[in-house]
């Protein structure tokens, strides 16, 4: 294709790519940020090209969604399909994973916009071997965040604490993450490599049980009670539980029994791009007018 047969590429787009590259510091790579014809952001960077889902997050008391956990859709080159895990290993391989982690949450901002949820918190996850960066790699997110304002108090990021040894690691990029505003999620808890006494020392805001809790409440009825007692503990050190991964009706009422009253899973929604979530709320509304 010759260039004068090339698509022009909109002004707005030139700008959104020329700000994202001086921002995450992307002088070697080239970041393919395009628009979708759904109106959703996706990019290519070292050959891993990007797409966003947002799965939602319900406060079953209040009746509404309480945010999203954004999730990266990864497949390399564009073609053949991969797992987050992966797409990170690759990057982190490639000498390149705070890079990436930048582009990928960036990515997420920019699809968060277009959700027409006003109050709604964004969940975001952090890779675990970026929290010894955490002073400069959450300034400069916390720049990308105001400059598409999305303040940092409607942000949590998600750490999993299983996959950090230094105690005093954890609390010092907490403590850092709390001063530049954001909220903290203590993600895959109750897991087989989870440290519990960590919440005693430095609760988080939001603590998400591992989907193996309520999957195992479900076979076990000693494990659906003990889950309550887990519930009420994170509750009284002042953190809200997530009850994560559920799928059937016995663990939605598994999770409801236990006082959880935060629940996330593909029984309540699949993750999903920014423009159907958009017609479902648009829906809602429409029958609550």
């Amino acid at each position: 294709m010759s260039a004068s047969t090339q698509p022009q590429v909109p002004e707005h787009l030139k700008q959104l790519r020329a700000e994202l590259k001086q921002a995450l510091s992307l002088d070697l790579e080239e970041l393919g940020l395009i628009e979708a014809a759904s109106g959703e952001y996706e990019s290519t960077f070292i050959g891993v090209h990007l797409k966003t889902a947002f799965q939602p997050i319900y406060d079953v008391k209040q009746g509404d969604i309480l945010g999203y956990e954004a999730l990266i859709r990864p497949s390399l080159f564009g073609t053949l399909g991969s797992t987050p895990e992966f797409a990170f290993t690759y990057a982190e391989q490639s000498g390149k994973l705070v890079q990436f982690d930048r582009v990928c949450r960036s990515q997420h901002v920019l699809n968060y916009r277009a959700i027409h949820h006003e109050n709604g918190l964004l969940f975001l996850n952090v890779h675990p071997k970026l929290l010894a960066e955490v002073s400069a790699h959450g300034k400069v997110f916390e720049q990308i965040l105001h400059k598409y304002s999305v303040p940092t108090e409607r942000v949590v990021l998600e750490i999993n604490e299983s996959l950090i040894d230094q105690d005093k690691q954890l609390v010092s990029a907490i403590d850092n993450y709390r001063a530049l505003g954001y909220r903290i999620a203590y993600d895959h808890v109750g897991g087989h490599q989870s440290k519990l006494y960590r919440l005693w020392h430095s609760p988080p805001d939001y603590l998400k049980f591992d989907v193996s809790v309520i999957h195992q409440a479900a076979q076990q009825p000693a494990l659906a009670e003990a889950l309550k007692g887990l519930v009420a503990t994170a509750q009284g050190l002042g953190s809200v539980p997530i009850i994560l991964g559920i799928e059937t009706q016995q663990q939605l009422d598994i999770a409801i029994a236990s006082g959880a009253q935060v629940l996330q899973g593909n029984l309540l929604a699949a993750p999903v791009v920014a423009k159907v979530i958009n017609a479902q709320l648009q829906q809602r509304n429409t029958r609550v007018a």
